[in-house]
Formats: C-alpha cells, sequence, structure tokens
C-alpha cells in the first residue's frame, strides 16, 4: 500500500495502526481478524473521525474475491463490503437493474456507508442502508454470521458502526434500470424556499438545497433530479425563471467539470443520482464535513435557527446541502422511526475554526433531536438519548464481539 494508506480521505486522520492488510480471501479474513487484539474495518476512508481507527489491525476488504451476483427474481444483488458504489452501479446497469438510491459520491464503499447511515435525497427515498436485505460479517471470535430480515438483530447490524464485526458481503434490494434528468436552478429566494420547502422538495425525485449563507436573499442553488419513467411534476413557482444557464457545482466559482450532467438531459440513474462522476475526483479533499439529521416537519423551523448563526458559520463554512430522506426502521440510522432533513456542512480545513463553532451549532439544532452522521464531525453525546433501541445495540454488540476487538475510543466515547 501506498504512504498515505493511514490517512483518511480528508486527511485530517492519521490512523493508528501497526498495520494495513488487505486478505483476499473471507478464510484469510478470518484468519486475520480472530488473531487481532484491536481491529477494525477500512473502507474508502471517507470519514472525517476516528470511527474505523485501532491501533492494532486496519483490514481493506476492497481485494476480497467476492463476484457481484444478482438475482433477476428476487430482485436482490449480493456484493461484497469493499466495492464501490460507482463500481457496482455500473454492473448492475449493464444487466438492466439499479438501485432506487445513490449518495452524493459514488466513490464510497458500500460497507462503509451502511454501517454509517449515508443516504442520497429525496421524500420518498430512503437511506442507502435501508436498501439491504442480508449481509455477512466476520465476528471477532473469527466466525460468519450470516443476518437477514427475518432476524430481529439484523436492523440492529446493518448500520453497526463497525463495532459488531467486518462485512463481508452486503445483499441490496434492486429494481429496473430507469433514466434521470438533472436540473439545477439558482438564486432562488430565501422567503420563497421557506414558503415552499415541502412543494420544492417533493417537486422530484430527488432534491438539494445548497447555500453558503453568504447572501441572506437567496438559496445559492436548488438541484432537481427527475426520473423520466415517473409522471412530470410542475416545476414549483419558486424556481420558475431561475435555471441555470450552464453547469454548476455546489461551491461557488468552481469547475463543473467533476460534476454530473446537468441542463435537463437524460442520462442513465448512476450518472444523475450522485452529485459527482465516479471518473471524477470531487475534490482535494481539503475541508471536513458535518451533518445533522431532524425531523422533516421542523426543516423550515432549523433553517432558520442555522441562518441565525450565518456570521459565526461564514468564515469556516463551504457550503451547507440540505436534503430530504424517509424514515427507516434501522436501529442506529439517523433517520431511523422518522422522515428526516438531513443539514450537511462541507468545512474548511480549519479544525480550530469549526471546533469553536460546532458546539453553537449543534446547540442551536438540539430543540429538534437532531442526530449527526456517525461518520462525520459531531460532538460525542449520549446516543440514548436519540435512539430508543440503544440499549438493545449496546447488548448486540457484546454478542456478537464478547472480547471487544472492535470497540476503539471513538465508540468509547459513546459509551461502547
Amino acid at each position: 500500500m501506498s504512504d498515505d494508506a493511514g490517512l483518511n480521505w480528508s486527511r485530517n486522520i492519521r490512523y493508528s495502526a501497526e498495520r494495513i492488510v488487505a486478505p483476499t480471501t473471507v478464510d484469510e479474513l478470518r484468519e486475520v481478524v480472530a488473531a487481532s487484539a484491536s481491529v477494525k474495518a477500512l473502507g474508502s476512508r471517507h470519514s472525517f473521525t476516528r470511527i474505523a481507527d485501532t491501533t492494532g489491525t486496519l483490514v481493506s476488504t476492497a481485494e476480497l474475491d467476492l463476484p457481484i451476483q444478482v438475482d433477476a427474481a428476487q430482485r436482490r444483488v449480493r456484493v461484497g463490503g469493499g466495492v464501490r458504489y460507482g463500481e457496482l452501479a455500473q454492473e448492475l446497469d449493464r444487466q438492466g437493474w439499479a438501485l432506487a438510491n445513490l449518495a452524493s459520491l459514488p466513490h464510497i464503499s458500500l460497507a462503509g456507508a451502511v454501517s454509517t447511515g449515508t443516504h442520497g435525497s429525496g421524500v420518498a427515498n430512503r437511506s442507502l442502508a435501508a436498501a439491504v436485505t442480508g449481509l455477512e460479517l466476520v465476528t471477532s471470535t473469527g466466525d460468519l454470521v450470516r443476518l437477514s430480515e427475518t432476524d430481529e438483530t439484523f436492523y440492529g447490524a446493518v448500520v453497526g458502526l463497525g463495532a459488531l464485526g467486518i462485512v463481508t458481503t452486503v445483499e441490496l434490494a434492486i429494481e429496473p434500470t430507469f433514466e434521470v434528468a438533472q436540473t439545477v436552478y439558482e438564486n432562488v429566494p430565501v422567503e420563497a424556499v421557506r414558503k415552499a420547502f415541502d412543494v420544492i422538495a417533493a417537486s422530484a425525485y430527488s432534491v438539494s438545497f445548497f447555500t453558503t449563507f453568504r447572501e441572506d436573499m437567496y438559496v445559492d442553488q436548488v438541484w432537481r433530479k427527475e426520473r423520466t419513467d415517473a409522471a412530470a411534476t410542475p416545476i414549483p413557482a419558486a424556481l420558475r425563471d431561475r435555471e441555470a444557464s450552464g453547469a454548476r457545482h455546489p461551491l461557488p466559482g468552481v469547475s463543473a467539470a467533476s460534476c454530473t450532467v446537468q441542463g435537463g438531459k437524460a442520462g442513465r440513474w448512476l450518472d444523475r443520482l450522485p452529485h459527482f462522476r465516479l471518473e471524477f475526483t470531487p475534490s482535494n479533499g481539503e475541508e471536513l464535513q458535518s451533518e445533522f439529521l431532524l425531523p422533516i416537519a421542523d426543516a423550515v423551523a432549523a433553517f432558520d435557527a442555522v441562518r441565525e448563526l450565518a456570521d459565526r458559520l461564514k468564515p469556516v463554512l463551504q457550503v451547507c446541502e440540505v436534503r430530504t430522506i424517509a424514515g427507516d426502521e434501522l436501529w442506529l440510522s439517523p433517520s431511523s422511526g422518522r422522515d428526516s432533513v438531513a443539514f450537511h456542512f462541507t468545512w474548511t480545513a480549519d479544525e480550530a475554526g469549526v471546533a469553536e463553532v460546532l458546539p453553537e451549532l449543534e446547540a442551536a439544532l438540539a430543540p429538534f433531536d437532531a442526530r449527526p452522521h456517525w461518520g462525520k464531525v459531531f460532538t460525542p453525546r449520549d446516543p440514548a438519548q436519540l435512539y430508543p433501541r440503544w440499549a438493545d445495540f449496546v447488548a448486540l454488540q457484546r454478542e456478537l464481539d464478547p472480547r471487544g476487538a472492535f470497540v476503539n475510543d471513538y465508540l468509547r466515547a459513546l459509551g461502547l
């Protein structure tokens, strides 16, 4: 592996592991895990916290010899957890299939994204983890455990924070391939967005709002992704005559070369649902990220609360993205039990500056029971206050990892 193998994507974390290994078979992985006092899985490294850190062995599953297997009759796909979403999407589309949703980055690995509750956007679209119908993981004793929707503990294991074992394979629900047309609108009046947030958010299959809070009168951009096989929805009045004159990047003044095709031109689902193209590195990684999910009914009130902090956020904020996610039943999913709205903050790489304003932001969102994204920067708090099944998850963790091999300092700070 390269000299940078011990760094995360944004280069704000240097892992503490004694070694990094990449087994090629599940049996080899089982031996590595069973022999390691402390071990964690390492995905695509697109995490801004030490959730994947360990002082022992880091294991990449990207080299496991696990083919992508489509079961057309059951509408399922079985795939290795170390595979990136963009790579899976290409193979699915080649065979005439699709996933219902994708995150903004197709570069992330399945197991890493699912284990932290990562999501895309859409009032009727659930998180990536909610598409999981089965998984296999190697526990700290070296055993291979299989879980499916018929197992009660399955719903606690999917968003497992890397605390239960190393995920080898994931089974996902699929559907026939489809096309999407993406259109960007810009300089949308804030008051129009506040009054019609629900209408705009539901006006397409996937909708994202981007704002820098530098101009109090406008939301910088609104990205609408429409399925061409669905009945057309009228463009909301707030967006009429505000279509961008060319391709746009979410960050002002940045080239849109790495972004997926816009301008209302239809294309494959995998080429439109993400914001960024697989063949490009979306940025140089010089950033930090935080994200908080709260009930969708509180979207406008929470937006107003964040706007009140605009002057404090501006020095370290690159852009804020607001998206919606349908609720699910997974114990530790940030959208568990409630239809949600997510406030995603892309910060500058100024760790000290972000650390200074983050408590104020969290305090402003606390009245809405905001749940932080597990892989992004936040101040640890008692998860039992946010997740009704937290005690059940702790019990499951003790059962599957009796020797605590997967528990690191990040998880201990959460009470594991």
